[in-house]
């Protein structure tokens, strides 16, 4: 018997008290930040805000699925067919450094042409493409824009903290779960704290194994999701460079990278996660991970990698370029919760911020041939 998934309605979703002032105050310090990184990051150029340093752009294909059950066949998954498709693989840290001092939360963020239907962006309804922005953890460290507002605070002076050895490795922490002193002791931040000690904790291994989730739930047609990229098996099992050394080199995990897409091809498969309980599967709280026992993951989509060469200063200049944002999607896909609607203008303004600095052109490519042509590489076996 099928579990009885729950329909999508607006009233899944509640409304934060002060939600709009928060976000401008996270738009600003974000402005602040972006804008200061031109000369602080030491790259020239100003970086995002977070997932700053890219390990590479890779040209691929999503192809979605026939015959895959109704209840998952919703929105852009309901019509089988393919969609050329770029991957831009990061570090989710604000910071742009060698790689042992970003921390271990990665990201997949995916961008698929000629998808039909406008976009939920109101300055681009006629958009062609279509994102998910993913990252190495099924679960997010903040709730609430209102706990955001320190958590972000506290994310951009890390390395400060860092530096400081124990003493400041503690400050950081007690800092995160009282809110920087401001919250009650029965309001302290708990569960956000010791999702981000797991999400910390990651295992330091090539992108390609790692699986990658929305973290926050999404309407899926006529139901509500979460969305995830994993490794399909087979191909996990052929990736040499596995675990990444940090304290080996300065750049560990474009190296790995590059070399095994120069070797092979790849794929991940797409799956969707439906919500059967809305108590247990909460779309407002993203440090619970919904649990597989009640409704598992159903590959819907296929991502697939050609083997190619996506070595050289191009190719990071070309990524670099580019703008991947939740809200790129269709109304089917509507990212849902407090946190997922907050990132849609911070995002958004991040990103317009972003390019105005470093004086790139801030547009839509209407094709992937347009930004990464495939260069296929001769395999030398």
């Amino acid at each position: 018997m099928s579990p009885q998934f729950i329909p999508y309605s607006s009233d899944v979703e509640i409304v934060e008290p002060d939600f709009d002032a928060n976000v401008q105050t996270v738009i600003a310090r974000m402005e602040r930040y972006i804008t200061d990184s031109v000369t602080a990051e030491g790259t020239g150029q100003a970086v995002r805000d977070a997932h700053a340093k890219g390990y590479g752009l890779v040209r691929g294909e999503v192809e979605i699925l026939d015959g895959v059950p109704e209840e998952y066949a919703q929105g852009i998954y309901a019509t089988p067919g393919r969609h050329d498709a770029l991957v831009r693989f990061s570090n989710g840290s604000p910071h742009a450094g060698a790689d042992a001092r970003l921390g271990r939360a990665t990201g997949l963020a995916l961008k698929m042409f000629d998808v039909d239907g406008p976009k939920l962006l109101e300055d681009e309804t006629d958009s062609r493409t279509f994102d998910y922005n993913t990252i190495n953890a099924p679960v997010f460290f903040c709730n609430t824009v209102q706990h955001y507002l320190f958590i972000q605070e506290l994310f951009l002076e890390a390395a400060a903290y860092f530096a400081e050895g124990q003493r400041g490795r503690h400050r950081f922490f007690r800092d995160y779960l009282t809110g920087k002193g401001t919250l009650e002791p029965e309001d302290w931040a708990w569960e956000e704290f010791l999702t981000f000690l797991i999400v910390s904790q990651r295992p330091l291994v090539n992108v390609l194994l790692s699986t990658y989730t929305t973290m926050g739930a999404v309407r899926h047609g006529g139901y509500i999701a979460k969305v995830r990229i994993a490794p399909d098996p087979a191909c996990a099992a052929t990736v040499v460079e596995r675990q990444m050394d940090v304290t080996s080199a300065a750049e560990v995990f474009r190296p790995a990278l590059v070399t095994e897409l120069c070797e092979r091809p790849y794929a991940f498969d797409i799956q969707v996660q439906l919500c059967a309980d809305l108590e247990r599967m909460p779309v407002e709280d993203l440090t619970v991970e919904w649990p597989e026992q009640l409704t598992p993951y159903v590959t819907v989509a296929k991502l697939r990698f050609p083997q190619q060469d996506i070595s050289g200063e191009e190719n990071l200049r070309r990524m670099d370029a580019l703008s991947f944002t939740p809200w790129r999607v269709t109304a089917a896909h509507r990212p849902l919760g407090s946190i997922m609607r907050a990132r849609k203008e911070v995002y958004r303004r991040s990103s317009l911020l972003r390019h105005r600095l470093n004086n790139q052109q801030r547009q839509e490519p209407r094709t992937a041939d347009e930004v990464l042509p495939l260069k296929t590489t001769v395999s030398h076996h």
